[in-house]
């Protein structure tokens, strides 16, 4: 996991803007963010992606839209609206290897992408 730069950061080896962090779960700004606001909550233990969660991690999962919701509340931005995000593989555009929920807002979002 030592090349996982979310675990990095997790480790506190690698900087990042934390802006929350629990037992189960560390909040940090996307370095290359695509939207004014582009957060990332990512559990603190190495999962790969949304593929190797087990029934074990259900709790985990739902921790994770908690989170988003006290972190979009913590942003100002829960009353506008924001967009959670995970995508699993590399066809879902999944580029760091390490489970995490992109929190986006601060523009107008439209399907498709």
């Amino acid at each position: 996991m030592n090349a996982c730069i979310f675990c990095q950061i997790i480790a506190g080896k690698a900087p990042a803007d934390i802006l929350y962090r629990d037992e189960w779960v560390t909040v940090f700004r996307d370095a290359h963010p695509v939207a004014p606001v582009h957060i990332l909550i990512v559990p603190n233990r190495h999962i790969p992606s949304v593929n190797e969660l087990v029934p074990e991690d259900e709790a985990l999962s739902g921790h994770l839209f908690s989170v988003a919701q006290k972190i979009a509340r913590q942003e100002g931005v829960d009353q506008d609206g924001f967009r959670l995000m995970v995508n699993c593989g590399r066809g879902g555009g999944q580029t760091v290897f390490h489970l995490h929920m992109h929190l986006l807002a601060g523009r107008r979002f439209h399907l498709p992408f």
